[in-house]
């Protein structure tokens, strides 16, 4: 009996060990035929990625969650292609010369916000390569401020700040914010915070990348059209347009207008959406949120593998596919992948 027993638990721990290796090759797998696909030029409008280097909820998004998916990073983004130097125009972030650039968010805590240097060197010094940009969350809360003391330890490092502005009171998922709703924001409730918003980014008199409605066809956030007027079209604007996505749209372009109006021109503009809707349906199409090329500079997507396990698994290149054709019939935009990662799958 005692010898069976041995036996019995060396073959569980044995198909343990395999399980382990299985799932850690998954997801270095999936890596490394995500940078084959990059490398390939099948997406030639792909001019940036930027991986996001973080555990929420023992998600294992992280780079380095396992040996062999850090090796499969380290591998796939220390070629040529994926450079590290910054090509501006007029203070502007514009396409690389040749090649990709490589950027992170680089583990600024969960609130997407506790930005150090340690943690971009940190990164940097992890994946034996330089980013571009840090990229990190202006979560507005109470009260809508410029974050001058993140982007001044971002810029001290010698990478440019990318500001992602959250509209957001709390971190609630999945159902519309208690203050900041599009129709504010048009309505210009907010003008005098963010006049002063804008000011204040000119006064950096740095190159600053920003975002407005991150994920927008995400109903998991509050500026999704879902929480804005959904798929009526007789309550506000264009009659012939969805109010959600419409109100979202006028939004955004009110952010901009004030920035431009109070000498942010140092501003790069990114259009951030997801892969997939959710919703899947018409009032939560794509389409309808851009602002349009005279305001967005960028379009930036989120592409990921399973986050959890369970579920559906698909390669970087089949997401890719899906979303590719849609970003590249709406504009000539360049395209960064602003957020892509993949947990370690059982």
């Amino acid at each position: 009996m005692k010898i069976t027993f041995l036996i019995t638990i060396s073959i569980l721990f044995a198909c343990n060990k395999d399980k382990k290796v299985i799932s850690e090759n998954k997801k270095a797998q999936w890596i490394k035929n995500a940078f084959i696909s990059l490398e390939s030029n099948d997406y030639p409008k792909i001019k940036a990625i930027s991986w996001w280097h973080e555990n929420f909820d023992r998600s294992l998004l992280k780079v380095n969650s396992s040996s062999e998916s850090l090796n499969a990073y380290k591998n796939g983004v220390n070629t040529s292609t994926f450079v590290t130097s910054t090509n501006l125009s007029a203070n502007k972030l514009i396409e690389p010369t040749s090649g990709i650039y490589h950027s992170a968010y680089p583990d600024f805590g969960g609130t997407e916000d506790i930005v150090t240097s340690g943690r971009i060197h940190n990164f940097e010094i992890l994946v034996n390569k330089d980013i571009v940009w840090a990229y990190f969350s202006n979560n507005w809360y109470d009260n809508i401020q410029f974050p001058t003391t993140r982007v001044n330890t971002i810029n001290s490092t010698g990478k440019i700040p990318f500001i992602r502005i959250m509209s957001r009171t709390n971190f609630d998922e999945g159902g519309p914010d208690p203050n900041y709703t599009m129709q504010k924001i048009i309505d210009g409730y907010f003008d005098a915070a963010l006049t002063q918003w804008a000011i204040d980014a000119a006064n950096t008199n740095i190159p600053l990348l920003v975002e407005f409605g991150t994920e927008v066809n995400g109903n998991w956030f509050p500026w999704n059209g879902q929480y804005n007027g959904a798929g009526e079209t007789t309550g506000y604007g264009d009659p012939n347009l969805f109010d959600g996505a419409e109100r979202f749209r006028d939004a955004y372009r009110h952010i901009i207008d004030i920035c431009n109006t109070n000498g942010a021109n140092n501003i790069t503009w990114f259009f951030h959406i997801d892969a997939y809707s959710e919703p899947n349906i018409d009032w939560n199409k794509i389409e309808n949120y851009y602002p349009g090329d005279n305001y967005i500079d960028w379009f930036g997507v989120s592409i990921y593998g399973p986050q959890e396990n369970g579920e559906d698994y698909q390669e970087f290149s089949e997401i890719m596919n899906d979303i590719y054709p849609i970003l590249s019939e709406l504009s000539d935009k360049p395209i960064a992948i602003l957020e892509f990662a993949i947990t370690e799958i059982e």
